[in-house]
């Protein structure tokens, strides 16, 4: 009795603390609401404006209003910015909401891991925070989602791939577990849906962007003395080691991070080396901003699928709760737990649990 009574008690719970932490996050932002999104607009604008699309005096990240994503990304937002104001501001971060409940909903896990799930993020503040700032990771965490059901359609892994690459570049690591796994099928599509979508931006833009885009990433390609970056490295640095140190740090983190992926593809389940090839992908940002972390509740519903019921730490010491009160070290610790336990869990495909991803929502 006490079981049913939980299970149905569950998606209660997990709906109404998801609605108002949301909302909490949302009415207490005040003007910093959509932080992010401003920056998406402001290139957008760029573009809608015939000007160049990025500033060639962006020299660092994290400051307001600076675009620097790719091309096809920007004309995505233009809708959006033909709206403007605080009514674009609004409709974005509804579809963020939508997208990663969406997200949620088609998680190739049972009903049970799916709303614990929701409950989790109801009180992780790296999700809260994305909302907060109108932040892409949502739809990357939809995207990845999509690609993880559909580990096995090529029609389906292979757009999802290709637009998470087209948001951030950094995804393009799935395509090295692709290529690992056998999934060529799935990595084609995703390049070719890369090249379309940029001669299309070309066409719009011209060829200028694309000119401009490696040489902003590359000046802010080391951002270690960057505040609020979350990464082995950066973090080396506050705590007073040299940038030199500090930089040998963070490429050993890239390195191991890749280094993952492909043993996890050698050696582990498809699933499993895809959600090690997910958590990389955000390791190899130059930047870890906390809410990057939103990501890992990806890894923690496969392992909470596979009865790893400790999992529910991870987001839990990232939470609302305790903002502040950990170190900052807790991230990096977070996305190394979630990196290495799949590859582990899932050594030469001794998945704990049967695979399930491809089956209907």
């Amino acid at each position: 009795m006490s079981t049913q009574l939980a299970r149905t008690a569950l998606p209660v719970l997990a709906i109404a603390a998801f609605v108002v932490g949301v909302a909490a996050v949302v009415s207490a932002a005040g003007s910093t609401l959509g932080f992010d999104y401003l920056a998406y607009e402001t290139g957008a604008r760029r573009v809608i404006d015939g000007q160049r699309l990025y500033d060639p005096s962006i020299d660092a990240a994290g400051a307001f209003g600076l675009f620097y994503y790719p091309p096809p990304f920007a004309l995505a937002v233009v809708p959006f910015a033909l709206i403007g104001g605080t009514a674009a501001i609004w409709l974005w971060t509804i579809g963020l909401v939508v997208a990663f409940a969406v997200g949620v909903a088609i998680l190739p896990v049972s009903r049970t891991v799916r709303w614990l799930v929701l409950l989790l993020a109801a009180l992780d503040w790296p999700f809260l925070y994305s909302i907060k700032l109108g932040q892409v990771g949502p739809v990357l965490f939809l995207l990845f989602a999509i690609g993880w059901r559909w580990l096995d359609r090529p029609n389906r892994l292979g757009p999802a791939i290709g637009l998470g690459i087209l948001i951030k570049v950094q995804p393009a690591i799935l395509l090295v577990w692709a290529g690992l796994t056998g999934r060529w099928r799935a990595a084609g599509t995703a390049v070719a849906l890369v090249v379309v979508a940029a001669l299309l931006s070309v066409a719009v833009v011209g060829i200028q962007p694309w000119l401009d885009l490696p040489s902003i990433l590359a000046r802010i390609a080391s951002p270690l003395t960057t505040a609020h970056n979350f990464t082995p490295g950066a973090i080396a640095y506050q705590a007073g080691l040299s940038i030199q140190v500090a930089g040998a740090i963070q490429t050993v983190a890239i390195l191991a991070a890749v280094a993952a992926v492909i043993v996890a593809a050698r050696a582990s389940s498809a699933e499993a080396a895809y959600i090690v090839a997910v958590v990389a992908s955000q390791l190899l940002s130059p930047l870890l901003w906390d809410h990057y972390a939103m990501i890992l509740l990806l890894p923690v519903a496969w392992l909470l699928e596979r009865r790893q019921w400790w999992a529910v730490l991870v987001p839990l010491a990232t939470s609302i709760l305790l903002v502040g009160a950990l170190p900052v070290v807790i991230y990096p610790i977070a996305f190394a737990i979630c990196l290495v336990t799949p590859l582990a869990l899932g050594w030469h495909g001794r998945d704990p649990r049967p695979h399930l991803a491809g089956l209907p929502a």
